[in-house]
């Protein structure tokens, strides 16, 4: 088991692959762990995710308190959002919200992304659903959120980014990078003529395909 520096270090080991990779600029994005059914380690506000280091993390209660802060940090405003989501799903333990390129191209296009185009994305995210527009920093957002968290581990927030959650950071992370490489997928077929949309027939055998999987998390193809 982790212990609490470590999962700072992980938090901002995560925090420069998404700075990297160009799915937040400036100090944009936050993301979140959960250490236990009371406290919350999350990224500060106003500040780059890109340079972060293990005292810049933020510590918080389930209503968003702050229980540990070093002077100059504060927790991020979205922290609403993320509290949503542990309330909802006990299974998740970390939330990953970014505004990468692509996927944030559909969400301010509010253009969901579940055409079943490819294998990986059918099993793996099942779809993308847009939550609709919500104020950043208020209860609007995770009330928009809310509706989709019993089937879907991904959400694109309408004109703002895209928000994934799971079992672990690095899972949460991973299927940021899922979401963004088939909303680009999506996008570039489109500049070609448009996607090949698999048939239901096929998209039934890839949910098959998920159902005997041991993979953590909701899925349109498991009734939960």
């Amino acid at each position: 088991m982790k212990s609490e520096h470590e999962i700072k270090e992980e938090m901002c080991a995560i925090g420069k692959r998404v700075y990297d990779r160009g799915m937040v600029a400036s100090n944009d994005g936050n993301f979140s762990v959960r250490l236990n059914e009371h406290e919350y380690l999350c990224t500060p506000t106003g500040v780059s995710k890109g340079f972060m280091t293990p005292e810049f993390i933020c510590k918080v209660d389930g209503d968003g308190n702050v229980l540990e802060a070093n002077e100059g940090f504060r927790p991020s405003s979205e922290i609403k959002m993320h509290l949503r989501i542990y309330q909802k799903r006990e299974d998740v333990h970390a939330v990953v919200h970014a505004h990468p390129m692509y996927a944030t191209t559909f969400a301010i296009a509010g253009q969901p992304l579940m055409d079943p185009i490819m294998p990986e994305a059918v099993i793996f995210l099942g779809g993308v659903p847009l939550a609709r527009y919500g104020t950043p920093g208020t209860v609007e957002v995770p009330d928009s959120v809310e509706p989709f968290l019993d089937r879907y581990d991904a959400v694109l927030l309408e004109n703002h980014g895209a928000l994934t959650y799971s079992d672990t950071l690095l899972n949460a992370y991973h299927k940021m990078e899922s979401v963004e490489f088939y909303a680009r997928l999506l996008y570039q077929t489109k500049m070609i003529g448009g996607p090949q949309i698999l048939s239901p027939d096929r998209v039934e055998q890839l949910y098959e395909t998920r159902r005997g999987l041991d993979i953590a998390g909701r899925h349109p193809a498991i009734d939960k």
